[in-house]
């Protein structure tokens, strides 16, 4: 007699497509092949060495027992501190939870607000795991898809339109992951305008808050007033800033319930973030001069990267590629090759060792993700390798 099957969860949620590539690339690379790697999601940069050393010296100060579940309450109130100096958000340390990374907090939001049955607004393209968290909830995604002819960004009417009796949740993304769209203020206020009048819930992710370039300027949703910040969850966190991504560290500000749901939640799930870890994060945010420079240098790097490469593939002709004004990520439309994004991608990979993530693992087919939280060797080499790749397909 075979084994009962997998449950409805297992069955049915999808790997990760940008950790699929990646990994594809690595395991070519430790084959000895030259990979050029556009598909990972993280700083190129090592953790600032003052918020590793404030790991270690709690690593041997014994800070290695149990924490709160919600984390420890020096780094709450510095989140709190944070954001009223940044924000002006008035918050409570009872309204902050750390979790063991970003992911895992907009898992957590999605599970504190929605039920089986409802449905969750997702804007396309959209980060590979908001539509698994959706469906692990019990929820149905319903995806609206706003592409480079309206610069990556959901329009009011967009979202009216998406709406039902059982929508329950809007999730948005700014500045995004894959596009590095950012919307204004503006932007944002008309949107959430309609979720107010609906009653629904938002989920901000706001995780490269401070990835932006030129005069582009984040915003806090939760800022738009008493009555928006009652139902919005706003999540953050260390990896993409501070260059911390393996220290799966993130946060939530959220109205107390939701913050309380939240901990609960967590409680039950993976208890608390790594203890000493919670120290480097409190470090990235009390050490702000040496944080700062660090952020800078990422910045200045990353944006001469971002300028180089928009260029360059603007220069290969049948792709057009709309600039970025946040994140680390470029989205050239490569849909004039006639050739569907997962086979240009694994076409381009095997060919041209150049690893890319294709936009319909995001939602929207006829595009790739490109990260350029990478070398300037790798992406002049790999946009080169790219033009070479492109005109072979229009010959």
């Amino acid at each position: 007699m075979n084994p009962p099957p997998l449950s409805t969860w297992a069955r049915n949620v999808s790997p990760s497509p940008t950790l699929a590539v990646d990994a594809k690339a690595k395991a070519l690379q430790a084959a000895g092949e030259d990979v050029c790697g556009f598909a990972a999601g993280e700083p190129d940069f090592d953790t600032p060495e003052h918020i590793k050393e404030a790991c270690i010296v709690a690593l041997k100060a014994g800070k290695t027992k149990y924490a709160p579940t919600p984390g420890i309450e020096p780094l709450r109130q510095a989140i709190v501190e944070r954001y009223a100096a940044e924000y002006g958000l008035k918050l409570t340390a009872a309204q902050a939870i750390v979790s063991p990374g970003g992911k895992f907090n907009c898992y957590l939001g999605v599970l504190a607000v929605c039920s089986p049955g409802d449905e969750v607004i997702v804007p396309a393209p959209y980060w590979v795991s908001y539509p698994e968290m959706v469906k692990l909830a019990g929820a149905t995604p319903r995806f609206v898809l706003a592409d480079d002819r309206t610069g990556f960004r959901l329009t009011p009417e967009m979202v009216e339109a998406a709406i039902t009796p059982r929508t329950r949740l809007l999730i948005l993304n700014s500045p995004s992951n894959p596009t590095g769209a950012v919307y204004t203020r503006k932007e944002l206020e008309a949107i959430v305008a309609v979720a107010l009048r609906h009653n629904l819930y938002i989920l901000s992710d706001e995780m490269y808050e401070h990835l932006v370039y030129d005069d582009a300027r984040p915003t806090c949703i939760a800022t738009f007033g008493p009555e928006v910040a009652a139902r919005t969850i706003t999540v953050a966190g260390f990896s993409k800033t501070y260059a911390m991504t393996g220290w799966r560290i993130g946060t939530t500000v959220a109205p107390l319930p939701i913050a309380k749901a939240i901990s609960e939640l967590q409680s039950q799930m993976s208890s608390n973030v790594t203890t000493f870890a919670q120290f480097g994060a409190l470090a990235a945010l009390k050490e702000k001069d040496k944080t700062g420079a660090a952020v800078q240098r990422m910045l200045v790097a990353f944006d001469r990267r971002r300028k180089s490469l928009h260029a360059e593939l603007n220069r290969i002709p049948g792709v057009s590629c709309l600039l970025a004004e946040g994140a680390f990520y470029l989205f050239p439309n490569i849909s004039s090759f006639g050739l569907k994004d997962l086979d240009f991608c694994n076409r381009l990979l095997d060919e041209q060792k150049v690893a890319a993530v294709p936009g319909s693992a995001f939602g929207a087919e006829g595009y790739l993700r490109l990260s350029y939280a990478t070398s300037d060797e790798i992406i002049s080499k790999g946009v080169a390798r790219l033009a070479g790749f492109c005109a072979g397909l229009r010959r």
